[in-house]
């Protein structure tokens, strides 16, 4: 049966299952056994769940938000565990292969990281996508990885790889005091007085049984949601990349340029407007693949997705290079991991809306300021590339509430699930506003768990002069 709009854009408890039960327990199909009916569900034994860890902080996600979280909450004095389900700290960083930060013209952590690349000899550097406006930062994914590993490492901040949430433990005050995990070490959980869900989708929010959003409430279709996408590395002569950049055209329609290319070589790209981002050398990004209508918290559908999209980028490749200007192309690499723009959105005590965009509302708690445009990438594959609807956006503030879980105590987030309605996370979801959201979020959970006390109750203020102190310190 098709999802209801509330069942598809709210999630609660109800949907999910009861939070705080360390053993899943299902309803087993009543028929007997031999009667010819496969049972739908089985009940599990109850278990007891070895405790891995104890921290101060624990942050789930090891992405841009979740590592900038962990970092900051570690040079605030508290002790961090970091738990990210894929083999590298970074995730679209890294694991999506991005190869680009959004809106990295900021103060703190993302200048001390663009410094510490620069000095791995990253010569990439900025990259102007809109002049005067915001800044683009390219990297290499090998050379992330490596600094961000050795940042954690020398911050003695506790690390976990190929490891899942799947479950959180809340007291009978409705608070959360951890999560439970599965890897190849079995079924752990992790304790903390502070928890930090920077799992891009909220996770754990949902887990946990906070309302939430998905995509837009204004969309008729089943998933309003904004593609998903496919990141790709390609290898070619650098004179031919340049004339499908920003950078090599003059009248900025090197997009359209590269379609023709596509099509040229036998192929309709899914994606309208496919981009080359150009590394340097003979090494190019590109980001040639749309895929629509797919849930964030369906597996299975995204499964499908990822091997959609990867044919796709392997049919394009193989296309272009049956043209004689091609013939050198290469296909280098694909993601691990497919981009979601579009997850679960978690409910905080504050909420950033479109009419703080169009206004450009400031906040006196504010953690941030994005400066990026309204970007929504079509909602169906014949709406074409993307756009802002309209919406001309202004500099807005994020504010340290929206970090906040409204349902659960001790509960955090940090990076594109904080809590905003679909206009305003369109433009405030991209990596340079996630890391500032880290260093907020982290800061503010070991303020919290210095002071024995619920994360909204901790005062702005202290918070902000940690940060900027750390700030100061570190760049």
């Amino acid at each position: 049966m098709p999802l209801q709009r509330r069942e598809m854009l709210f999630g609660t408890a109800a949907v999910l299952g009861s939070a705080n039960t360390l053993a899943v327990s299902a309803a087993a199909d009543s028929k007997e056994p031999g009667s010819g009916h496969a049972p739908n569900s089985i009940t599990e034994s109850q278990r007891q769940t070895p405790i891995a860890g104890r921290s101060d902080v624990l942050v789930c996600g090891g992405g841009p938000a979740g590592v900038s979280a962990a970092i900051a909450a570690a040079r605030a004095g508290a002790s961090v565990q970091l738990l990210e389900c894929h083999g590298c700290l970074g995730g679209v960083w890294t694991s999506g292969m991005l190869s680009y930060v959004i809106d990295s013209d900021k103060p703190g952590f993302n200048k001390e990281l663009i410094r510490r690349l620069d000095q791995a000899n990253n010569q990439y550097g900025h990259v102007p996508l809109r002049p005067r406006t915001w800044l683009s930062y390219m990297y290499d994914v090998e050379t992330m990885k490596w600094v961000l590993e050795t940042l954690v490492s020398e911050l003695r901040i506790g690390v976990q790889l190929h490891t899942r949430v799947v479950a959180v433990d809340l007291d009978q005050n409705n608070r959360i005091r951890g999560v439970m995990t599965e890897s190849k070490s079995g079924r752990q959980a992790w304790m903390a007085d502070v928890v930090i869900d920077a799992t891009g989708d909220g996770d754990v929010g949902a887990l946990a049984g906070c309302e939430f959003e998905i995509g837009d409430s204004a969309g008729a279709d089943n998933c309003p949601c904004q593609p998903m996408s496919l990141m790709g590395v390609i290898s070619a002569p650098p004179e031919l990349l340049h004339q499908y950049t920003r950078a090599g055209s003059s009248d900025g329609k090197h997009k359209d340029r590269f379609r023709a290319e596509i099509e040229r070589g036998g192929y309709k790209p899914s994606y309208t407007k496919p981009t080359v981002f150009h590394m340097g050398g003979s090494i190019a990004s590109v980001m040639m693949n749309h895929e629509y209508g797919v849930r964030p918290d369906d597996a299975a559908a995204i499964t499908e997705a990822t091997f959609r999209a990867r044919n796709e980028l392997n049919q394009i490749v193989r296309g272009l290079q049956t043209l004689p200007e091609w013939k050198d192309l290469r296909l280098v690499a694909t993601g691990e991991q497919i981009g979601v723009r579009d997850g679960r959105r978690i409910q905080g005590r504050s909420r950033v809306t479109q009419d703080d965009v169009v206004a450009g509302r400031k906040d006196p708690q504010s953690v941030c300021t994005s400066g990026f445009c309204v970007d929504i990438h079509a909602l169906k594959k014949a709406d074409g590339g993307y756009g802002n609807r309209g919406i001309k956006a202004k500099p807005f503030d994020i504010p340290m509430g929206a970090l906040v879980a409204a349902g659960v105590d001790n509960l955090m987030m940090a990076g594109r699930c904080i809590s905003g309605d679909f206009i305003a996370h369109s433009s405030y979801r991209v990596t340079g506003n996630a890391v500032a959201m880290g260093e907020y979020a982290g800061v503010a959970a070991a303020t919290a768990s210095k002071s024995q006390t619920a994360p909204h109750a901790v005062q702005y203020r202290d918070v902000d002069q940690t940060v900027q102190a750390i700030r100061k310190e570190n760049t």
